[in-house]
């Protein structure tokens, strides 16, 4: 068994609310934040529901003259680094020589955009000068390190909707191996711009109406925005401040299903599962909860569940499992960060989330996914599961830390 590391501070900002306690909120009331489009209301496109951040004003969070090098995704990374590193008390002296491994699947796609109409809609032959600093993918790694005194490892990693999982995965192997005792990682993504909206409309896996994931009527995903962000420690390094820990994470795992671009192999997740258990040496009935990808897709939810099924066997039957995706929408590289975070909660509120919007069950998906309503349940371990397209998998093992 490998060291675990302890998660000590949290920080959230997406369509279920502008910080942790008002997402985790929504999260145990089963509030979906899947409402009508915004703000595209004079184009074409054909997509119908989103998860957009709502009541964000980047006026209350950053002075004018640093607005105009911050892309969208940026701002949301930024909000949760504050809060994260907030709520887990740390000076700026902890942070010097600490890591920022930050996940996106779009990067900076609001200010492409915004190039790109100056060009060729409005004919401009000028651009923002700082087009590049802002836009470029590892732009909210920069911002956060910049912000927050860090001057060790600080990268971007990139794995399109495992993004968040890989970048704390990645967080986790340094702080293990000693090249640091503090990181900030998740990840952040803000895809609402008209060019990448088309490209989605084009796949034909956006629902029409609200995300079902696991039931027979579900229709597809229903794309999110905003950023989730942990910090993390050595428990040695923890302990030695005081600082509070909300939970650990006991186990990394990852695989490629080296097969298909977007069709998802029930084999390759279950690699990945299976590898986060034997990292966190634990076996499968030691594992109570999974907050599962649950994108509401065809093909991601039958798949999902047989890997579950192939990892845990008989054990499937007890799990809880359930898709926080159906409350504040696909994330892309932000959701897994956003959905450990909720993972976190849950093993030390020992409330269950929810699978929002659930009618009944779909063909081949017949685990228990927690329909509707929250459940009051006390887990000791729980697996935060995040595939991406290319077949990436990411696996974080997550275990209640006893206060």
């Amino acid at each position: 068994m490998m060291a675990p590391v302890a998660i000590t501070g949290l920080g959230c900002i997406s369509a279920l609310g502008n910080s942790v306690t008002e997402n985790w909120a929504a999260l145990t009331n089963g509030s979906s934040a899947i409402r009508p489009l915004s703000g595209f209301e004079e184009t074409d496109l054909k997509v119908a529901s989103a998860a957009q951040v709502q009541n964000f004003s980047p006026e209350a969070y950053f002075p004018p003259a640093r607005l105009g090098l911050l892309d969208r995704h940026s701002r949301f990374a930024l909000v949760a680094a504050r809060e994260a590193v907030e709520n887990a008390g740390l000076e700026a002296a902890h942070l010097v020589a600490s890591a920022a491994i930050i996940g996106t699947g779009c990067g900076g796609k609001e200010t492409d955009e915004v190039t790109y109409q100056k060009l060729y809609q409005a004919q401009k032959s000028r651009v923002h000068p700082f087009t590049i600093p802002r836009g470029m993918p590892s732009a909210a790694s920069s911002q956060v390190s910049m912000e927050l005194g860090i001057q060790g490892p600080c990268f971007t990693l990139s794995s399109a909707c495992a993004s968040s999982n890989h970048a704390v995965a990645q967080a986790v192997l340094m702080i293990r191996s000693g090249m640091v005792d503090v990181a900030i990682a998740g990840g952040a993504d803000a895809p609402f711009t008209y060019g990448l909206l088309k490209s989605w409309e084009a796949l034909r896996v956006l629902s029409p109406d609200t995300c079902r994931p696991f039931s027979a009527d579900r229709k597809g995903l229903v794309l999110g925005e905003g950023a989730g962000m942990v910090i993390l420690e050595s428990l040695d390094h923890a302990r030695r401040r005081g600082a509070v820990i909300h939970a650990l994470i006991s186990g990394i795992g990852m695989s490629a299903d080296a097969s298909h671009i977007t069709d998802p192999s029930p084999g390759g997740a279950a690699r990945a599962m299976r590898a986060a258990l034997d990292d966190a040496a634990l076996a499968p009935e030691d594992v109570t909860y999974i907050n599962a990808h649950g994108t509401g897709t065809r093909q991601n939810d039958p798949s999902e569940t047989a890997a579950i099924r192939e990892v845990f066997g008989d054990q499937a039957d007890k799990l809880l499992v359930s898709s926080t995706k159906s409350l504040h929408g696909h994330a892309l590289g932000a959701a897994g960060a956003i959905e450990l975070i909720a993972t976190a909660r849950a093993l030390a509120e020992g409330v269950i989330p929810p699978t929002a919007n659930f009618t009944s069950p779909g063909k081949n998906c017949d685990l228990n996914y927690v329909p509707n309503e929250p459940l009051e349940r006390k887990c000791e371990h729980a697996l935060s599961n995040s595939f991406a397209f290319g077949g990436l998998n990411a696996v974080l093992a997550v275990s209640r830390f006893p206060q």
